[in-house]
């Protein structure tokens, strides 16, 4: 039996599940959606959202009860979202309660290297999420800055770039803190080289331009993750904006002696316009490399009960896998009610609130779920043809042959569609604002 959830602005329905015959139908209509099954792409990784210390403050007030609740909504695979990846920081990030690093002062051999502040409460987060996840999360560490002492402007925000003379340490940094996680019991899937390394921020930044980013994968934390026998760790390059993404791997991923140590490229959206022609520009120009979205979410306070929210991440959703993107990651976990804590101020939204240890399910939440709990790690995409101006769609098939399409109208009309699978026609009609999961077993 075919089964269909959907989410609709106008109505209360949230991921709810009826059944395929329950719904209207016409058969007059001039929107399609194909399906091609036996046209796979690729393996898809999974989808997760971001351990920040920030997440991790307000996690560690709840009461065991809420906290249970938090970590099956994102984690449980009967119960939740489903979530098979995880991203956290090195050192602090603006979602962090303050500036810090993991050594006491200019230290080039690294001897006072500890993750002492990481374990009082984002360890305990990960681990909790660890306990409930179908399969072993796969976490990606990013440093958004050295120690202040690495760098040329002396502090961890505004910029500022890495001392030639730390490159070394730095690379050795990595692998300090991959060691001292493990040791913890949270595995380190991979890391990313630098968060956004062309922004100088007001908060942890530091700016590398394509030539210092590829030179310090080659010469130093290439090698470095080799002497430490952690070959196997991914890593990630430009970490930033979709519109310099075919620039940045062009020239990193354009040099044989830093391509051999890199996994893929990540991005995020924050820039003007959407950019997805980059995105399968990347994967045409280096099909052997991944791609991977690595961060995202509405800015500027925490939008509770916006239902563009949602719609905002269905539609890079979709366009992002459509392009060969084998993984996609929100940003923060949770948020409080203002969009923080953040320590300068940068407030965001985050698909779960938490307001006097009132949890709020925000219209995010349930649009990454319409993709998470279906297109699972393991599915392939599949190729789908969308003839229509106001639909968007993506299509996936699991290893049991069950395909599950996804359509998103995010029109103020309700529109008639047919999507079209094998030699089947299947009439359905999607209501203003909403959005579809069909499973066809």
């Amino acid at each position: 039996m075919h089964k269909i959830y959907i989410s609709s602005k106008d109505s209360n329905a949230r991921l709810n599940e009826i059944n395929l015959n329950d719904i209207k139908t016409n058969n007059d209509c001039q929107n399609i959606v194909q399906v091609f099954k036996n046209k796979t792409k690729q393996k898809f990784m999974g989808f997760g959202g971001a351990f920040t210390e920030s997440s991790a403050s307000i996690y560690s007030k709840l009461t065991l009860d809420k906290k249970q609740s938090i970590i099956d909504l994102y984690f449980s695979s009967n119960k939740g979202n489903a979530y098979s990846i995880g991203r956290t920081h090195i050192n602090s990030c603006d979602f962090s309660l303050g500036n810090y690093d993991y050594c006491k002062n200019e230290d080039k051999d690294l001897s006072s290297f500890s993750i002492e502040r990481d374990k009082k409460i984002i360890i305990p987060f990960i681990k909790d999420a660890l306990k409930k996840a179908r399969k072993p999360l796969k976490i990606l560490a990013s440093p958004w800055s050295p120690p202040y002492w690495m760098k040329t402007n002396g502090e961890m925000n505004n910029g500022g770039k890495l001392k030639p003379e730390y490159r070394k340490s730095w690379a050795n940094y990595y692998c300090k803190y991959i060691l001292s996680y493990e040791k913890e019991g949270i595995p380190i899937w991979g890391v990313s080289v630098q968060n956004e390394p062309a922004a100088k921020q007001v908060w942890d930044s530091c700016l590398y331009n394509a030539e210092e980013e590829r030179d310090f994968i080659k010469n130093f934390l290439g090698p470095a993750l080799h002497n430490y026998n952690f070959e196997n760790k991914k890593v990630v390059i430009w970490d930033h904006n979709r519109d310099e993404m075919l620039y940045r791997a062009e020239i990193i991923l354009g040099d044989p002696n830093a391509y051999k140590y890199i996994w893929g490229t990540g991005f995020h959206w924050y820039e003007q316009g959407d950019h997805f022609d980059k995105v399968q520009k990347v994967h045409d120009k280096f099909p052997d490399k991944k791609l991977i979205f690595t961060e995202g979410c509405q800015e500027n306070g925490p939008h509770i009960g916006s239902w563009k929210l949602g719609e905002r991440y269905a539609n890079s959703i979709i366009n992002d896998l459509n392009r060969w993107t084998v993984g996609w990651l929100d940003w923060n976990l949770i948020l409080d009610e203002n969009g923080g804590p953040n320590h300068v101020g940068n407030l965001c939204s985050a698909p779960i609130i938490v307001k006097n240890n009132d949890i709020i399910l925000q219209s995010s939440y349930y649009y990454i779920g319409h993709f998470s709990r279906f297109i699972q790690s393991g599915d392939y995409i599949i190729e789908s043809n969308v003839l229509s101006k106001n639909l968007k769609s993506l299509s996936a098939i699991d290893q049991k042959g069950n395909v599950k399409s996804i359509v998103l109208n995010d029109k103020n009309i309700e529109l008639n569609f047919k999507i079209v699978l094998d030699s089947k026609k299947y009439s359905l009609i999607i209501p203003p604002r909403s959005i579809i999961t069909i499973i066809f077993k």
